[in-house]
């Protein structure tokens, strides 16, 4: 009998043991840093930590000033290049008659024709430069590229907009995830697809997910592998909560 109960207990330990139980962090797994593409002075700012946006809203704009320099420089090399054009073809017009007459030689009017056709080509690409510049506007109007909620701020109004540097974070409620980190010694027992049972205790909410992926990189200092758990989410659960998982596994 005593042998029977250690038998029963050694195999109800050894189930429990296969059950991971972790902590782990809600996430969001669109969290995007948005930037500017220009430098440029800041006019306005239109939303503040913490609001809602939708795709498309304007988030904040900056001021034209140098990219209407830029328009301006390139319109004036379009008319520069129009009057010449226009004077070498009059004298292309007016040799080709000359030589007609034979007074001119026909290396001047092959030069002057020459001289036409590449200031015409001019006038295209100052066109073309032209309609880049007007194309730089739509840069200058910052808008939400999704739906999300503005977890950070790090403008204001009359500050420069420097390309590279994170204005805003813009999260996605919508795609929210669960991150753990398991340990070197149990990821062979943990596998996608795998059901996990997640609890956030602050919301008392409670739910099954899945293991969506598992990132082949570990921490050096933890011999830890993140893996992300996608689950069905509430209204009312936002990116950091705490939470707890119970992995079932082989």
């Amino acid at each position: 009998m005593g042998k029977f109960f250690l038998m029963f207990t050694l195999l109800l330990s050894s189930v429990v043991a296969r059950d991971l139980e972790l902590s782990a962090t809600v996430v969001s797994d669109n969290e995007k840093f948005i930037t500017s593409r220009f430098m440029g002075f800041i006019q306005t700012v239109k939303v503040s930590e913490g609001d809602t946006v939708k795709k498309g809203d304007i988030l904040y704009s900056i001021d034209s000033t140098e990219i209407d320099s830029k328009k301006r420089q390139a319109l004036l090399g379009v008319q520069m290049y129009e009057n010449q054009y226009n004077t070498m073809k009059r004298n292309y017009e007016r040799y080709k008659r000359l030589y007609e007459k034979g007074l001119v030689s026909k290396f001047d009017v092959e030069q002057l024709e020459l001289g036409t056709q590449n200031l015409e080509d001019m006038i295209q690409i100052s066109k073309a430069q032209v309609k880049e510049v007007e194309n730089q506007y739509q840069y200058l109007t910052i808008k939400a590229p999704n739906d999300g909620v503005i977890i950070k701020k790090n403008i204001k109004a009359g500050e420069m907009a420097i390309p590279g540097m994170p204005a805003l974070v813009l999260t996605d409620l919508s795609s929210l995830k669960i991150k753990a980190e398991v340990s070197e010694s149990d990821l062979s027992r943990v596998h996608v697809g795998s059901k996990v049972q997640i609890d956030i205790p602050s919301i008392k909410y409670a739910t099954i997910g899945s293991i969506d992926s598992i990132i082949p990189s570990s921490n050096p200092m933890t011999h830890t592998y993140m893996i992300k758990i996608g689950f069905e989410s509430s209204s009312n659960v936002y990116p950091g909560m705490y939470a707890k998982i119970n992995i079932k596994v082989d």
